[in-house]
């Protein structure tokens, strides 16, 4: 791949996962603003972000050729 390309897709998963994490930490943040628990779908949102970012961030891994370990 040119590295125009990759650098190109390498700061478009930065931004992705930057605007994902902003999404995360604002339900996150509200969350803990009520004296109550979240609701479900609170939860599953903010669960389903951290997937996402999870994903996103191996993708950034296998672009710089860093290789994960389960």
């Amino acid at each position: 791949m040119p590295a125009a390309a990759t650098d190109s897709l390498a700061t478009k998963l930065k931004t992705l996962r930057n605007r994902l994490l902003a999404e995360q930490r604002e339900l996150i943040t509200r969350a803990a603003d009520i004296d109550a628990l979240p609701s479900d779908k609170t939860l599953q949102k903010i669960a389903t972000l951290e997937v996402a970012i999870g994903a996103v961030e191996s993708l950034m891994d296998e672009e710089n050729g860093v290789q994960r370990t389960a």
